[in-house]
This record gives structure tokens, C-alpha cells and sequence, in this order.
């Protein structure tokens, strides 16, 4: 079974706050999960729901601060053990070219 994640954590403060992202992301490496980020939060594939929970709670406890804001968004579908680059490719196979466009 592969369990699909959306995770984005970061403290509720002004100011940039990718150091202290860098540190969510950095526990993740921790465990055994394969992630991806990009400018609005973390895609992390784990085998099981339970690795992915010690992963996410590592990663919001890795932010300092008084205050840290978590989302977690989470696809499992028990019946499947696709990946997210295949469920990628096949959004890809749909549109019939790249899907990932970056703006600079």
C-alpha cells in the first residue's frame, strides 16, 4: 500500500520562513518516506499510514516557535500502490504533454 500526502508546516510569524521549513522538510529525512517539495507544501509517499504520522509529527515538531500551523491532506487508497509521479504521468498521458509548467 503507498499512502499520498499533502503536508505544509511552517510558524505563524512575519517574515521568511524557510529555515524553518528547511527543518520540517530535513525530519522528514529521518524516516521511511519519499517526499517532494514545492513552493506550497510537501508531497510524501510513505507505506503506511503510521510511518506517515511519525513522519508529519516529526515535522511540525522540528519547527520552533510559539506558534506552528499544520495542514495535512491525505489520499489512501487501500486498494492501489500507485505512486504519485504515476498518478502525475497519467494526468500527463490525459492532457497529452508535461503537466509541470514553472514561472520565473
Amino acid at each position: 500500500m503507498t499512502v499520498i500526502a499533502l503536508l505544509s508546516v511552517a510558524p505563524v510569524r512575519e517574515g521568511s520562513m524557510a529555515a524553518d521549513v528547511a527543518k520540517a522538510v530535513e525530519a522528514l529525512d529521518d524516516f521511511d518516506v519519499s517526499y517532494e517539495t514545492t513552493p506550497m507544501g510537501t508531497t510524501i509517499e510513505a507505506g503506511d499510514v503510521g510511518t506517515l504520522f511519525d513522519a508529519v509529527e516529526a515535522a511540525h515538531e522540528a519547527v520552533p516557535g510559539d506558534r506552528v500551523s499544520t495542514f495535512l491532506k491525505i489520499d489512501d487508497k487501500r486498494t492501489s500502490d500507485k505512486s504519485a509521479a504515476e498518478k502525475v504521468a497519467d494526468v500527463e498521458r490525459e492532457l497529452g504533454r508535461e503537466a509541470r509548467r514553472r514561472t520565473e
